[in-house]
């Protein structure tokens, strides 16, 4: 069965553009204007992801998130002309699950809706089916608390571990800083600049490059990125 994407959104023109392509690729599209609208559809039809412009007309996006988030799990990824660093955090440390900003390539959108869809199913997966965590030739092994590149082990800190988990547990999600540092060092702490030496001596352990990572991305002023696959 095809995948279904609300989209929330109030410009006919965008809304027109990102049905036409997402129909084209075998998603069933439903429409929302506002957030009142977007809210009553998530409840009545249950899609399996949410796009989400957050300058609507009626409620502003960041509360339909926090509505949704209230009562479901679905993937939302939100689609905004806003460029302030500090809503794309609020929006992720609020549950979004990505955040794509207009204007933006088809390709783009659908590898986001892809990775959001994939990264969901995983939630339902139990431990002993992810006891191993492969991507590319870095393995994780959560049971034997290993990490591997090219089948050689590397000798990691405790912290170093447990930010590798962190980020392995959640492929393809961006994870912000603070939602990083509080899971890693706890909710009453503020170690944006340890976070960032750990994330240094990580790549200097896991990457052929360092300066130009291909297992973990750094997004800009919001947070990492563990890929999918290489």
């Amino acid at each position: 069965m095809n995948n279904t994407v609300l989209i929330v959104e109030d410009e006919s023109s965008i809304v027109n553009f990102i049905s036409a392509i997402l129909t084209s690729n075998n998603y069933k599209v439903i429409e929302a204007e506002n957030g009142e609208k977007g809210l009553l559809m998530t409840s009545s039809f249950h899609p399996d992801i949410i796009l989400l412009d957050l300058g609507l007309p009626d409620i502003d996006g960041i509360e339909v998130l926090k509505k949704i988030r209230e009562k479901s799990e679905i993937p939302v990824i939100v689609v905004s002309a806003r460029w302030d660093e500090h809503e794309k955090v609020k929006a992720l440390d609020l549950g979004a699950d990505d955040y794509v900003t207009k204007p933006f390539g088809t390709s783009e959108l659908l590898a986001r809706i892809r990775t959001a869809l994939r990264h969901r199913r995983k939630t339902f997966v139990s431990n002993s089916e992810s006891d191993v965590i492969s991507i590319g030739n870095l393995v994780v092994n959560t049971v034997k608390r290993v990490v591997t590149v090219d089948g050689k082990e590397v000798h990691l800190t405790p912290v170093e571990y447990k930010i590798i988990l962190l980020l392995s547990k959640n492929t393809g999600k961006v994870l912000t800083l603070d939602y990083i540092t509080k899971e890693i060092w706890g909710p009453y702490t503020n170690e944006d600049n340890a976070l960032r030496v750990n994330m240094a001596n990580i790549r200097r352990k896991i990457e052929k490059n360092p300066a130009e990572p291909k297992y973990i991305l750094t997004e800009v002023g919001v947070g990492y990125r563990m890929v999918e696959s290489l």
